[in-house]
Parts: structure tokens; sequence; C-alpha cells
């Protein structure tokens, strides 16, 4: 039986060859930023202020990494940076950025390190932030232009990375 393959279809094992699944480099990040915590020690956050701004921060990256989530499934192009995309999506939270589930796990990261009270915790979250932009975020847009060419670009054009 012979499988049809779509014209435009990536070739098997092509990929954005991101420098590792970027959930991880947040995790570490944390983990990382919960031993310096430890560590260091310091001051406590006020309960009263930490707990609803860590809580709307983890409402809020839970939103845009859920959102990214439907909005690939919708696209039917796989989560995985390891496979190949099979389209650009550019609704829902792709409208307002081109990494809502980058910008996600960041805002979550620092919604768990404020209402843990470890302020030490957000240390090194501007270094996974550059490590997701750099060794992540850089790697699949020179992927999806390759891909895609002209519509990513134009995509590109019309909104911002971040926010």
């Amino acid at each position: 039986m012979t499988e049809t393959i779509p014209e435009n279809a990536a070739p098997a094992g092509e990929h954005a060859g991101v420098i590792a699944p970027p959930p991880l480099i947040y995790l570490g990040a944390l983990g990382l930023g919960f031993g310096l915590d430890a560590l260091l020690g310091g001051s406590s956050l006020d309960a009263g202020i930490a707990v609803p701004v860590g809580t709307a921060l983890m409402l809020a990256g839970g939103a845009f990494a859920a959102s990214f989530v439907r909005a690939f499934r919708r696209a039917h192009t796989p989560l995985d940076p390891y496979a190949p995309s099979e389209a650009i999506v550019t609704d829902g939270p792709y409208r307002l950025t081109r990494n809502p589930g980058y910008l996600g796990m960041a805002l979550a990261y620092a919604g768990i390190a404020i209402i843990a009270g470890a302020p030490w915790a957000l240390a090194p979250l501007p270094v996974a932030i550059a490590i997701i932009d750099r060794g992540v975020i850089r790697r699949e847009e020179r992927y999806l232009e390759r891909r895609f060419g002209a519509r990513y670009l134009d995509y590109k054009t019309r909104v911002r990375r971040w926010l």
C-alpha cells in the first residue's frame, strides 16, 4: 500500500531542532530557583499580596498554555517541537503573541515562585526566558521560515514575539 504525502509535507525528521523540551527548561530553572531560595533564604512575601498576585499569574499562564494547546489541536499540528509542523497557527492566542505557550509557562513559573514565598526562585527566570528565546524560539522561527516561507514571514511581521 502506498501512502500519499501532501506536496508540502515536511521530509521525515525535519523539525526545529530546539535544544530541549521547553517545559523542562522552565522546570529546571524553577528547581534551581527553589534550591537558591533554600540556600540563601531571605525575606518571605506577604501572603496577602503573594497569594492573589501569584494566583493571577498562574491562572493567566495556564490560560495561555491551554489556549495554545487548543489552537494546535484545531490546526492538526503536533505540540512536540521535535515533530514536523503541519500548519502555521495564527488564531486564538496567536493573534496576540507568536509564543503563547512559552509566555504561559513563564507566567505560571512566576506565580508558583510568588505563591511559594520564594523570591530567590524568580532569579533564574530571566535565564530560562533567554534560553527559550535563543535555544527554542529562534530555532523554531528559522524552521518555520524554511517550511512555510512568505506565509510565516507575513505572520511574523503582524504579531510580536512575546506581547
